[in-house]
């Protein structure tokens, strides 16, 4: 779901920032800090184990795969570029967005329809369960801690559906003001990076099977791209269980806008105008459709491995590199937007909500994982 597609209603001084606002140039540029950042990651996954070899570092060093490169890389490529006063000028170019669900749909060339069929069922009823529990906790915990509605249905999407493009879809429903969505993304980035590596290392420590390591971090980790970076350092059969969970429950986006659009049109803010009423054709221009591309990649990758064979799957080895690069590019637009500005001023109250229902979200999450995955055998 893109930032343009989430927009309507809101007035222009309240409106999200768009990257069409920025020059043609400066997105050339943005976009090329991606590629050289990205070309980068993939140097140093190739060659810090190389250069590792034979000290006391070779291990880790073999240990740390492309996300932690890609992440560090965009971090310090912030820093840098706020350093020389660019950063904002170019950030139209990074397209989060763009890269990650491209790299998802790609993704699900290489995942089998019959663990797509399969663990859909599970994966809604975690969804459903999951995002009721953590939205009703957030938005009652901003209700009592007095929170504007508006911000507080941004940081309760957020958690508990899937990030930044949860909140983006909030606000068009809601008539969010622009420094309302930069506090929550900055949340969500803040709060995604660190879970990136942690939730892959409780898995191993807790000795959790595959498939509820990858239910639990799609069911936890707000951001698409945070959840494919965590589910490919926890290993390949995680991670497909992780888009799975993560995609189905970026599915729900579009139901939980509607919702939210209706809500504060008629009870909010005292609305009567009939024409403001949500209807079938604001569901679907809400509705993540990167979801529809990810299903056709499974079934396109399943029939043709089913009759090319061993051509076939050089094939899917082709596609799957091209994922990786559109993944490496993400996760490196992930430090690019980091700000710690939006966090500053959110103030506590904001941060504390979002910490709570961080906390309910891993306990929960882990809980139905371990219920609805615990049997679960990822077949390829």
């Amino acid at each position: 779901m893109t930032e343009q597609d989430t927009r309507a209603g809101q007035t222009p001084e309240d409106a999200p920032e768009s990257p069409a606002r920025s020059s043609v140039g400066a997105i050339a540029v943005g976009v090329f800090v991606v590629l050289v950042l990205g070309a980068l990651t993939r140097f140093l996954e190739a060659q810090v184990p190389n250069w590792a070899a034979g000290s006391s570092l070779a291990g880790v060093a073999k240990a740390v795969e492309f996300p932690v490169y890609a992440i560090a890389l965009g971090l310090l490529g912030n820093v840098v570029l706020t350093k020389l006063a660019v950063r904002e000028a170019i950030s139209g170019g990074f397209r989060t967005e763009f890269f990650v669900k491209t790299g998802l749909v790609l993704l699900g060339a290489s995942i089998n329809l019959k663990l797509l069929v399969t663990a859909a069922g599970p994966a809604v009823l975690q969804a459903l369960l999951l995002i009721s529990i953590v939205f009703g906790f957030s938005w009652w915990l901003g209700g009592r801690l007095g929170l504007d509605d508006k911000l507080r249905a941004l940081l309760a999407s957020a958690v508990a559906i899937c990030g930044v493009s949860a909140a983006i879809a909030a606000a068009g429903a809601v008539q969010a003001k622009r420094e309302q969505l930069a506090y929550a993304a900055s949340l969500v980035i803040a709060f995604a990076l660190p879970s990136i590596f942690l939730l892959p290392w409780l898995a191993k420590v807790f000795g959790l099977p595959d498939a509820v390591a990858g239910a639990w971090i799609g069911g936890n980790i707000d951001t698409t791209a945070a959840v494919a970076a965590a589910g490919a350092i926890a290993g390949e059969d995680a991670l497909q269980i992780a888009t799975i969970v993560k995609t189905t429950q970026n599915a729900l986006i579009g139901i939980v806008a509607i919702a939210l659009t209706a809500y504060f049109a008629l009870k909010v803010e005292r609305r009567t105008d009939a024409a403001a009423r949500p209807g079938i054709g604001e569901f679907w221009r809400r509705f993540p459709k990167f979801v529809l591309g990810f299903i056709a990649a499974s079934i396109i990758g399943t029939l043709y491995l089913q009759y090319a064979g061993a051509d076939g799957k050089a094939t899917i080895g082709v596609v799957n590199d091209l994922r990786t690069w559109f993944l490496i590019f993400a996760f490196v637009a992930i430090g690019l937007e980091f700000s710690l500005k939006g966090i500053r001023e959110a103030g506590w109250r904001p941060i504390g909500v979002f910490a709570s229902a961080t906390v309910v979200n891993i306990v929960v999450a882990l809980g139905l994982a371990l219920v609805l995955f615990g049997n679960f055998t990822v077949t390829n």
